[in-house]
């Protein structure tokens, strides 16, 4: 064996647990909740008057991230290059589509908080305390490791599998149907980007007077990371629509990040949205539910051109 092979077999196992380490403080906390216990939730927290709905949430939730266990096991058994192209895809697609985000804001933020301008609030929280502080710490700190540790895991698992697809220019472009529609792709990345850029700087109209009142910086952030990723996929399935001799791997890759984290982060607070507030705000107006459609909708269609252009170049 050679020693490269030795130092690649090496890394490889190292990014593998710390993964797998990465998801302990996350799932220990559900489990907790689930059991019962009230570890990191204030006593007046809207969240003690949620019910079944925030159960419900607290088993989806947990079950979204024992996956990542399943995924991580994908990347690095050589039995995860024999599974079906999608037994892989779906579950890295939609980590790559929630974990983006946070691994962009998060850093952010905790700067933003280091020098004094961030305020207070943590994300998440309402009028009402939502969770003790620490708990975003670890939570988020634990998504961030996840999220560059499995970034490291699959990269050398896409290349070793799919690589062919990534080399060379785009070449000739795609035919007119997927053009409508990355054209709807890029209308809806605009207009969610607009609406999420005027968010990230205090704009009022839609979050409500209580959400727009608690309003600082560090939420700001999220919103201004949610409208970069609508561009992307906006600009990453126009690119693959119209070909030509650039690199074929970045705009690839820009379309599988945008695509995933505007459909991911558009379907999620959608379907928040039509339960209970469990951070104890006012429930989200129609207006906002249908940017979060809209969201998801750009996600898709993004999503849709990626995978025709995938198709298209292993056909040739």
């Amino acid at each position: 064996m050679t020693t490269q092979a030795v130092q690649t077999g090496a890394g490889r196992e190292a990014l593998k647990v710390v993964a797998l380490a990465a998801t302990v403080p996350y799932l220990v906390l559900k489990s907790a909740w689930l059991s019962g216990s009230r570890v990191g939730i204030p006593d007046d927290s809207p969240l003690l008057d949620a019910g079944m709905f925030l159960t419900a949430a607290n088993a989806v939730t947990l079950a979204m991230d024992a996956s990542v266990v399943v995924l991580v096991l994908l990347l690095t058994r050589p039995w995860g290059m024999r599974v079906p192209p999608w037994v892989l895809t779906v579950p890295a697609y939609t980590a790559t589509g929630l974990l983006t985000p946070i691994l962009v804001a998060f850093p952010a933020q905790q700067l933003i908080r280091a020098v004094g301008q961030g305020g207070p609030a943590h994300a998440g929280e309402g009028v009402r305390p939502f969770l003790d502080p620490w708990v975003f710490t670890v939570v988020y700190t634990g998504f961030c490791v996840q999220g560059l540790a499995l970034a490291g895991l699959f990269l050398p698992y896409a290349r070793k599998r799919w690589g062919r697809r990534w080399q060379g220019v785009l070449g000739r472009g795609l035919p007119s149907p997927t053009g409508v529609v990355a054209g709807a792709a890029a209308v809806g990345g605009l207009v969610v980007a607009a609406v999420h850029a005027y968010w990230a700087f205090g704009g009022t109209a839609g979050p409500g007077e209580e959400r727009a009142a608690a309003h600082t910086v560090t939420e700001g952030v999220v919103s201004g990371v949610h409208a970069m990723c609508a561009l992307a996929a906006a600009a990453g399935a126009l690119m693959l629509v119209r070909g030509g001799s650039r690199a074929a791997w970045w705009p690839l890759a820009l379309t599988w990040i945008g695509s995933a984290a505007a459909l991911c982060w558009g379907l999620w607070p959608w379907l928040a949205s039509l339960g209970p507030q469990l951070d104890g705000g006012e429930p989200a107006a129609a207006s906002v539910q249908l940017i979060y459609a809209v969201q998801m909708i750009t996600g898709i269609c993004a999503a849709a051109v990626l995978t025709r252009s995938l198709v298209s170049r292993r056909e040739e």
